[in-house]
């Protein structure tokens, strides 16, 4: 036999520093008389909005100073001090009964092993008792202490560690550097066009406009725009801007020294007046507040390694008030736009689903596999679709839209001069410019992106595409296997076009080929590049294959399911049975949750595998062995998860029929008129 030990030792992590604006002593009622005073109409009218912030943040030091707090890196929130005193008396009695090799050293350590066991045991119950779900605090400990064992979208291990040329960086400030120059130099790594992404002289909004006047993107847009409405800003009221900040979550994460969301929804009827003024008066001088455009950056783990920057998707955090100025843009543009933007657009749109796409695509290949026909869809790939943007060539489409030049010019204010420095815990990168995209996490982000890409749809009249974001996949449908490949080649091509005149990168060696089984073995070109079909895809989320039966991903979600349950039996007997129940429903359940109408009609088999994965979860919420499946159902007062699945079939076709849905969704619902005989 032979065998090797490794020697290691790990360096003790640093505790936690978590800054906080203490509310302790927070009295609103002195709160608003102060900000009051200081923020009297009259006396700041002649003010900038920079000064009104920085007034608003000095008050509010004052009521809530900011404070920070060390707590121990690994320790978890149910620790207490008899159960830290045991587990340091258990590794004293295991260091012990090492050095002496005796049986009372060794009978000793194992009680107080066994204790510290029990010992947990009881501090978790507890812990997990005490909290009631009902309460806000509360509420907000319990899953931030349970998410963990359930996914690896959480934040509680928040320490980065990356790898770069086999270097470990494990300290924050290099992490931070190193994030905030690779998202800095992402464009410049893609080799798009950088002679005007890149420029440091800022063009003027006439130069913008004549440099792109014959772009083939520009031409396609004045072509096909037959209205004669231009859109420009209007003001807004103290009300309007009321309901705004009424609209914006209190929850969402924000800057480290910004002002809460709660202060300003709290205190509204003081701010609304003022903010409203300044949004107007930005409006009509077409100024952005520069202060407002500043982004602490933090890194989201997309998938892959976690030790590859590479891996990583930038996410804009901006200040409160410029969610406001946003918000009271992006309802006006939302407006003009809806008509504009594709029927095939389904992202970042109100009443549009990734659901009601993939019904679109997966209804249409099904229908022409039930008249024997072929089908095949191009899976597309693009690098960074959201950081490439060019603002120069955005703000010309807009303008041929039918933007007009004030308001194109607070737009065009809104995308230039922004900074972006990346935070890792509590310590912050440099700062760095922002040459082009759109901000990840911004409200307006999404909606320039929608339009930058509106026109591609243009020049894919005469085809199928399905699109959510910067997901674009073209599919077709045949009675011949030649015509598949020939359409997916041509739609190919424009696409491939299209990217590199919009200044996008695409990668053509990472799309992919699926078609139906019937058709075998196929080879496209796209580009320079000869791609084959695979036997199964995953698309916005959803596993398509060759029978587009689903089977492979409904496995898929058993599997998790079935992890998830095991998760939840090993901390169940600390969880109370309302704890238990929303687990059940919110990790176990869920899963079942997502897209179901695509994959809800599959094998009786898997069905019958769903219901077991539901009994069990049912199980370990009532703790009942005896009863069966369709009698916990009714304990439960829930149905199935295919009978729900059916409702929510019963729902969109309920808004298909009542106009609540897409327009291209009314093509998959026919209405049979049928008359009986009396």
């Amino acid at each position: 036999m032979t065998y090797t030990v490794l020697k290691a030792k790990f360096k003790k992590q640093k505790p936690r520093v978590t800054k906080y604006r203490n509310f302790k002593n927070f009295d609103n009622k002195k709160f608003r008389r102060d900000i009051s005073e200081e923020l009297s109409f009259k006396k700041n009218q002649n003010n900038d909005f920079y000064t009104f912030t920085v007034k608003i943040k000095k008050v509010l030091d004052k009521h809530a100073p900011l404070k920070e707090k060390h707590v121990r890196y690994n320790q978890g929130p149910f620790m207490s001090k008899t159960l830290r005193k045991a587990i340091m008396n258990r590794s004293r009695l295991l260091n012990k009964f090492r050095r002496e090799k005796s049986e009372s050293s060794k009978l000793a350590y194992k009680k107080q092993r066994n204790y510290c066991v029990k010992l947990l045991r009881k501090t978790k119950r507890e812990f997990y008792n005490n909290l009631h779900v009902s309460n806000i605090t509360d509420n907000k400990l319990f899953w931030r202490t349970v998410k963990p064992s359930f996914t690896e979208k959480t934040s509680k291990d928040d320490r980065i560690t990356l790898v770069e040329k086999n270097i470990v960086m494990s300290e924050d400030t290099d992490i931070a550097e190193t994030f905030n120059f690779h998202f800095q130099e992402t464009v410049k790594n893609l080799g798009v066009n950088e002679s005007v992404v890149s420029s440091d002289v800022e063009p003027s909004l006439h130069e913008v406009i004549k440099l792109y006047e014959n772009h083939p993107s520009i031409l396609k847009i004045k072509e096909s725009v037959t209205s004669q409405n231009n859109f420009s800003f209007y003001h807004v009221n103290e009300e309007i801007v009321d309901q705004v900040i009424l609209n914006l979550g209190t929850k969402k994460a924000s800057q480290e020294k910004d002002i809460p969301m709660k202060i300003i929804r709290e205190n509204k009827d003081i701010f609304s007046l003022h903010i409203s003024s300044y949004i107007n008066d930005s409006m009509t001088n077409g100024s952005f507040p520069d202060h407002l455009k500043n982004a602490d950056i933090k890194p989201i783990h997309k998938k892959d390694s976690k030790n590859d920057k590479s891996n990583y998707r930038p996410i804009s955090i901006l200040p409160n008030f410029s969610k406001i100025f946003e918000r009271c843009m992006h309802n006006q543009m939302y407006d003009f736009f809806q008509n504009i933007l594709s029927k095939y657009q389904f992202g970042f749109r109100k009443g549009f689903s990734a659901q009601q796409s993939l019904m679109v695509m997966i209804e249409k290949l099904k229908n022409c596999l039930d008249e024997k026909g072929f089908c095949g869809l191009l899976l597309t790939d693009l690098s960074k679709a959201f950081d490439v943007i060019s603002h120069e060539l955005l703000i010309a489409k807009l303008h041929a839209y039918g933007v007009e030049l004030t308001s194109l010019k607070f737009i065009h204010s809104y995308l230039m001069n922004r900074h972006q420095r990346v935070r890792i815990n509590n310590t912050y990168s440099s700062w760095s410019d922002i040459k082009s995209g759109v901000p990840q996490g911004s409200i307006l982000g999404p909606l320039l992106f929608n339009i930058f890409l509106a026109d591609l749809f243009l020049f894919l009249k005469n085809y199928n595409v399905l699109n959510y974001a910067d997901d674009n996949t073209p599919y077709c449908t045949g009675k011949e296997k030649f015509e598949i490949i020939h359409d997916l080649g041509e739609i190919s091509t424009i696409l491939l076009k299209w990217f590199k005149d919009n200044q996008m990168k695409a990668n053509p060696d990472k799309y992919h080929l699926l078609v139906n089984k019937n058709m075998g073995v196929c080879n496209l070109k796209v580009g320079d590049e000869f791609i084959s079909n695979t036997s199964s895809e995953k698309l916005l989320g959803i596993k398509i294959d060759q029978e587009f039966n689903f089977n492979e991903h409904v496995t898929s979600l058993c599997k998790k399911a079935s992890q998830k349950l095991n998760a939840l039996s090993r901390i169940a007997f600390a969880m109370t049975f309302d704890q238990r129940r929303l687990i059940v429903n919110s990790f176990i359940n869920s899963q079942f949750s997502y897209c179901p109408i695509i994959w809800m009609f599959h094998s009786r088999k898997l069905n019958q595998r769903i219901n077991q994965i539901h009994e069990r979860g049912l199980r370990m919420i009532y703790k009942e062995y005896e009863l069966s499946y369709e009698q916990l159902l009714v304990k439960d007062n829930s149905v199935s998860i295919h009978q729900k699945n059916l409702q929510k079939l019963v729902t969109e076709i309920y808004k298909v029929l009542n106009g609540y849905a897409p327009e291209i969704m009314k093509d998959l619902f026919v209405v049979d008129e049928i008359s009986y005989s009396e």
